[in-house]
């Protein structure tokens, strides 16, 4: 994996602008992990159908792009196949359940 670093000069309205991006990526990641585990059997597409619905829901989720949103739902579906694939393999101790992401 490669990781790139670089520091970022900007004005104080885009960092805001920044963080609320980054607020909206979490809170769709935590919306799509709670409609994972409130109707089980749903699958990877269901996930992003629902992006869809959360941005006709909610006025700022519109301000994310499509891309961002659909991007913050394949990383929740990630962290719920890799916990599958932990069961399935029968890894001791915990499995990794997937958590809701918090304000860091």
């Amino acid at each position: 994996m490669l990781v790139f670093e670089a520091k970022l000069q900007g004005r104080d309205e885009q960092y805001r602008l920044l963080d609320e991006a980054i607020r909206t990526a979490r809170f769709v990641r935590n919306s799509c992990l709670r409609y994972w585990m409130d109707n089980r059997g749903i699958g990877r597409y269901d996930l992003s159908a629902y992006c869809k619905v959360l941005r006709h829901s909610f006025e700022w989720c519109k301000k994310l792009s499509a891309q961002a949103c659909q991007a913050s739902a394949e990383r929740t579906w990630s962290a719920i196949s890799r916990f599958f694939e932990n069961c399935k393999k029968n890894k001791p101790g915990k499995k990794g359940f997937p958590k809701f992401k918090k304000i860091s």
